[in-house]
């Protein structure tokens, strides 16, 4: 039961990393049992786990939600993940390896291409590359335990960022930015990197109620 428990929570982070769960879906327990094939106990107790991850929401006469926060929510996540996204690139700059930075490197030039060849087209494809390389600077900073903490707050607000790229400059935007933080990076400028990297992934409360609003 612990494998099939296992395989249905990272199943629906997946679905919540690809968009095939949104902010606000309901889970049916009874539907994935039937997908999966498995009895209720491993669901129940997947959703459960989700749960105390801050990733799905049990509401009265609902059932189980995929998490869809509320402004001052959204405000309080984003503030606590651009801390810890900013600190993984100050770390990458202090421990950045020649592998990771190989890879780095490859991740920009991915963002950079894709913006240059694509426009504003395709924002969901560009967001897959975006992910990538935040998870490039993630893992160079050498700690597993704010890898883990950056992923879990992330997925909370994942489908806003993918939003963020339907707007119009937004992904050049993006891949000029990730140029000017890898460089920082590179440097070893490490507080600068920090700082940049925060700045990167916030949003200003209007933007952040514009994004609540398109997926509400």
């Amino acid at each position: 039961m612990a494998g099939q428990t296992e395989t249905l929570i990272t199943t629906i982070l997946d679905w919540i990393d690809i968009g095939r769960l949104n902010p606000g879906d309901l889970i049916d327990d009874a539907v994935l049992a039937e997908e999966f094939a498995v009895s209720r106990t491993p669901v129940r107790e997947a959703l459960l786990q989700l749960e105390a991850m801050g990733l799905i929401r049990r509401l009265p006469r609902k059932g189980a939600t995929v998490f869809r926060p509320t402004l001052e929510e959204f405000l309080a996540i984003l503030e606590v993940h651009a801390k810890l996204e900013g600190q993984a690139a100050g770390l990458a700059a202090r421990r950045l390896s020649t592998s990771w930075a190989t890879a780095l490197e490859a991740a920009v030039q991915a963002c950079e291409a894709f913006a240059a060849e694509n426009g504003d087209a395709d924002p969901d494809a560009y967001y897959q590359l975006n992910l990538r390389f935040h998870e490039c600077v993630a893992l160079a900073a050498g700690n597993p335990f704010l890898t883990e903490m950056i992923k879990t707050n992330a997925r909370k607000l994942l489908a806003y960022y993918r939003a963020r790229y339907r707007y119009a400059g937004a992904i050049a935007t993006s891949a000029r930015e990730h140029r000017a933080i890898a460089t920082l990076i590179f440097a070893r400028n490490a507080d600068a990197a920090e700082a940049l990297m925060q700045r990167h992934v916030h949003f200003d409360q209007i933007t952040a109620m514009d994004l609540l609003a398109a997926l509400s």
